[in-house]
């Protein structure tokens, strides 16, 4: 799933949309001419029945699925707003000449950077940059050293020992949301209670047969575009609407307006 939330739009649009929306009128006019109007229409009253069921199963997997992977895209963008402001909060109290408050600051920044520039494209593939790791890593090491100084600023320590580590979660929650979050399992009943709600409809018959080739492209149309919608919101960090890392680019602009 991750390979199809990464492609771009269009690309998306046919291998979701339009492919499936040809297989599902081919697969209506094969049943039309196999079976025949006459079978087709007694089944009308009855499978109207079953269809209703059918569409309602499908409407309540859809809406919990995406109520599911819209509250993870939210959080991600939390997370990521809280990584910034955790940041600038550090970065405020690492203020002064004192050396190792200046290369704690500047492992600050060259952490934020590098999430920026490789933590980003990482996981829009699912992965993390093990150099941000290791910035970050960095970045611990400095504020310890603060502390093995002893400045007698026992309270200033704690603050600043708190924001990093609401730096760290918040960034162990954005790499933690950008492999997905659905299971398996729940992509498996998607997709099939999608082919089966589309496949539902060559049950029907019509006199009109293009309006009913119509009716079923329709159908065919919005109910995978609608699993697409799903697959792209899971991956909060792929594909064309992903949460982006402004947050942390404005905080960086912010550092170097202020040495």
């Amino acid at each position: 799933m991750l390979f199809l939330a990464g492609l771009p739009l269009w690309e998306a649009m046919l291998l979701v949309g339009a492919l499936p929306t040809i297989v599902a009128v081919c697969g209506q006019i094969i049943v039309r001419k196999s079976v025949g109007l006459e079978q087709l229409t007694t089944n009308n009253e009855i499978a109207g029945f079953r269809f209703a069921t059918v569409g309602v199963i499908f409407a309540v997997i859809v809406a919990f699925a995406v109520i599911v992977v819209w509250e993870k895209f939210a959080e991600a963008q939390s997370a990521v707003a809280h990584e910034a402001g955790a940041s600038a909060t550090l970065y405020r109290l690492a203020a002064g000449p004192d050396p190792k408050m200046k290369a704690t600051r500047e492992a600050l920044s060259n952490y934020l950077r590098l999430a920026i520039e490789k933590d980003w494209p990482a996981m829009a593939v699912g992965k993390k940059s093990p150099d941000v790791t290791e910035a970050l890593n960095t970045l611990y090491a400095t504020v310890i050293r603060l502390a093995e100084g002893d400045t007698g600023q026992t309270a200033l320590l704690i603050e600043m020992f708190k924001q990093l580590d609401e730096l760290t979660h918040a960034r162990r929650t954005r790499l933690h949301l950008a492999g997905g979050v659905v299971p398996t399992v729940v992509w498996i009943v998607v997709f099939a209670a999608a082919t089966l709600t589309v496949a539902f409809a060559f049950f029907f018959g019509t006199e009109n047969i293009r309006a009913q080739i119509l009716m079923t492209a329709f159908l065919s149309l919005l109910t995978f575009t609608s699993v697409y919608a799903i697959v792209e919101i899971n991956y909060p960090f792929t594909g064309p609407s992903y949460v982006r890392s402004h947050a942390l680019s404005e905080v960086l602009e912010d550092f170097a307006h202020k040495e």
